[in-house]
């Protein structure tokens, strides 16, 4: 029953059969954007008015603005233009990323919506876009924690060992992270150099001075006077001291790990923070209702723009 299930029982969710019902074919799935972008009616990408003509006979473009004479689309500035994909197979991709907790891999893609692995990456990609902005700094109490992401040392070739000679996250990248107490927001990032000062730089920019600040014992986070800071001693084996802990964040933590070894197996250096951002940002709206959680995707859309070319090209 509803009042005894665990985790977020009060979520209303959405089955299979009302997701082909709600998104049946690209007209059902175009009219479903269309109407989350403009609840009141289409305006114009160019100059905003809405003084539009619908249903024009171009092939593309339903909408045609008076005043400037454009021919536009629902897809017209958002991270979908010029994707050849069509309105049901993105509303899908949404409906099966935001409902997997531990994400979902371009090969599954691939094979449930009938696309190439190479479409079903780019387009997952492009989803992760709107997860891409931070939080505003919180205002605690606040949890930190850092983690190390790579492979595993008895998997790699000895030639790659002697390359990566050290043990620990030599040859791994760091992820940081804080989670809000008072409301469950998550603010993870990659910190490409791994040091202790990007470390409490992030700190830094995640919290507001003079916050209640929780850690684990590492040094990394003893130079933040600006923080009221306590710590767990875990070297102690110390993992709760009344208020003070990290389980919330080292939870979103495992969460990630999971997918990492679960789902994607290899996430990139260098797209290993849209992967974060994936985890973060479906953290932070899991507490709606599904089709909440489509919409507020689905508005993240405006004003991104993530071309396979840009995907690709080497940093």
């Amino acid at each position: 029953m509803a009042h005894s299930a665990p985790g977020k029982h009060y979520r209303k969710g959405l089955t299979l059969p009302q997701v082909m019902r709600t998104f049946r074919d690209d007209a059902a799935a175009e009219r479903w954007f269309a109407k989350v972008r403009w609840p009141d009616g289409p305006r114009c990408p160019g100059c905003g008015t809405a003084d539009v003509r619908a249903g024009t006979a171009h092939k593309s473009m339903p909408y045609r603005c008076r005043p400037c004479r454009r021919y536009f689309s629902v897809r017209i500035g958002t991270v979908m233009e010029d994707s050849k994909l069509g309105y049901q197979t993105w509303a899908l991709a949404i409906y099966l990323l935001t409902t997997g907790l531990e994400g979902q891999s371009s090969m599954k893609l691939h094979r449930d919506l009938g696309i190439t692995q190479k479409s079903a990456w780019h387009l997952a990609h492009r989803i992760r876009e709107t997860w891409r902005d931070a939080p505003a700094p919180f205002g605690g109490p606040v949890e930190v924690d850092e983690a190390y992401i790579g492979g595993k040392r008895r998997n790699m070739s000895l030639a790659k060992r002697r390359e990566m000679a050290g043990r620990g996250p030599v040859g791994k990248t760091m992820i940081a992270g804080a989670q809000n107490r008072k409301t469950g927001e998550i603010n993870a990032a990659v910190l490409p150099d791994g040091t202790w000062r990007a470390l409490r730089e992030f700190v830094r920019e995640a919290a507001v001075p003079g916050a209640q600040l929780f850690t684990d014992d590492s040094d990394a986070y003893s130079a933040l006077p600006e923080f009221r800071h306590e710590s767990v001693h875990h070297t102690v084996r110390e993992y709760v001291r009344g208020e003070v802990h990290t389980n919330g964040i080292e939870a979103f933590r495992s969460l990630l790990k999971r997918g990492y070894v679960g789902t994607y197996h290899r996430m990139s250096p260098k797209h290993l923070g849209r992967y974060v951002d994936e985890f973060a940002g479906r953290h932070n709206i899991r507490s709606a209702n599904t089709v909440e959680q489509m919409r507020t995707i689905s508005r993240g859309f405006l004003g991104r723009r993530l071309e396979y070319a840009t995907l690709i090209a080497t940093r």
